[in-house]
């Protein structure tokens, strides 16, 4: 659901749960917006909330760990099907 989300909003950032949903529209190349930064940064806390105390996530900062998950230069982390994976490690995190 979350990624139909994103499709819909031409880029951005999605939450689902059980009773609710948070996006946040990005849709200047889909990771941008020309809304007020202020709104912005408020619609961001609230779904980066929305996924800790919600749907339960332990990370620091679960959309940031999620966007740079695709980027080479950040080896020793991957996101697979079954969860983030520590290649370090060689096991799930």
């Amino acid at each position: 659901d979350a990624v139909n989300l994103v499709i819909d909003q031409k880029g951005g950032i999605a939450a689902v749960g059980r009773a609710a949903q948070l996006t946040l529209p990005l849709p200047i190349a889909g990771i941008m917006s020309a809304a007020d930064g202020d709104f912005v940064a408020q619609q961001y806390q609230a779904i980066d909330e929305f996924a800790k105390e919600t749907l339960g996530s332990t990370l620091t900062a679960p959309f940031m760990t999620l966007s740079f998950m695709a980027l080479l230069v950040i080896p020793s982390l991957k996101l697979s099907d079954q969860g983030l994976f520590d290649v370090d490690a060689f096991q799930f995190a």
